[in-house]
């Protein structure tokens, strides 16, 4: 039996979104703290792929779980656009690749992990379908939140949710990455300033995520208010600490 101070076990602190779904769509965002992990890793840290210590993981999500109303799929997040359906006719062997899951049955916890990359939270008005999305960049670029939209039967009727990533203050980027942007989409331009290191310039991966949204037919959007770098006591950030833990932004349909 593994040993650890009661203290760190019966407190992970963790919060809700705050938007207007419906009463049975639930959601759990986790912070770095209330957990076991020691190092850079302290304390809540749920990624199994950091070089964390496992049994320290295995608590830790542990801890989670016991908010939610079953074990969460839990992904291997390589910045693709692919995402898994979640039912309980069908199960996954292993940890699936892709960058997110949607569902329509209720207790199917659908769950993504970040540490500065954009946790994206779906949901239909009518409270019947969800899904959780890992929003780096790279899938931005690719169109993971428009493959996820494309999951629901009514764009019209979805509603938003974006968790806690990297501030537009500290994500710097390439001017390859700017221009891959506006090359797509010119409205994404607003996105960007100038930084003070030549040829890099500053993303708003929040307002770059809203911009695909409303293309999408997506209005009701909420959360972005966060930045994962500069909050050092409420969130892990990679772009910050290089080796560091990872953070989870969960949403089921309660039964």
């Amino acid at each position: 039996m593994l040993n650890y101070p009661m203290r760190w076990i019966i407190k992970p602190q963790v919060f809700n979104a705050e938007w207007p779904a419906p009463a049975n769509i639930k959601t759990l965002i986790s912070t770095r703290k209330g957990g076991v992990s020691k190092g850079p890793f302290s304390s809540l840290n749920l990624g199994d792929h950091v070089n964390d210590n496992i049994d320290d993981v295995v608590v830790n999500r542990n801890l989670i779980t016991a908010f939610l109303p079953a074990a969460p799929t839990w992904l291997s997040q390589v910045h693709s656009t692919d995402l898994i359906e979640l039912t309980s006719s069908i199960k996954i062997n292993g940890i699936p690749v892709a960058d997110g899951s949607f569902s329509k049955e209720s207790n199917q916890v659908c769950c993504v992990m970040t540490a500065d990359c954009l946790p994206v939270l779906l949901c239909n008005k009518q409270g019947t379908q969800v899904a959780a999305v890992h929003a780096g960049w790279r899938g931005l670029l690719d169109g993971i939140i428009e493959h996820a939209i494309d999951k629901f039967d009514s764009s019209d009727q979805l509603l938003a949710y974006l968790g806690p990533a990297i501030g537009p203050n500290a994500f710097e980027v390439g001017s390859e990455v700017q221009q891959a942007f506006c090359k797509q989409d010119h409205k994404v331009e607003s996105a960007f300033k100038s930084s003070s290191n030549q040829g890099k310039w500053l993303a708003d991966i929040y307002q770059l995520a809203r911009i695909r949204l409303n293309n999408k037919g997506v209005a009701g959007i909420y959360g972005g208010d966060f930045c994962t770098v500069r909050d050092v006591e409420q969130f892990f950030s990679y772009r910050r600490d290089g080796q560091t833990g990872r953070m989870a932004s969960c949403i089921w349909i309660e039964e």
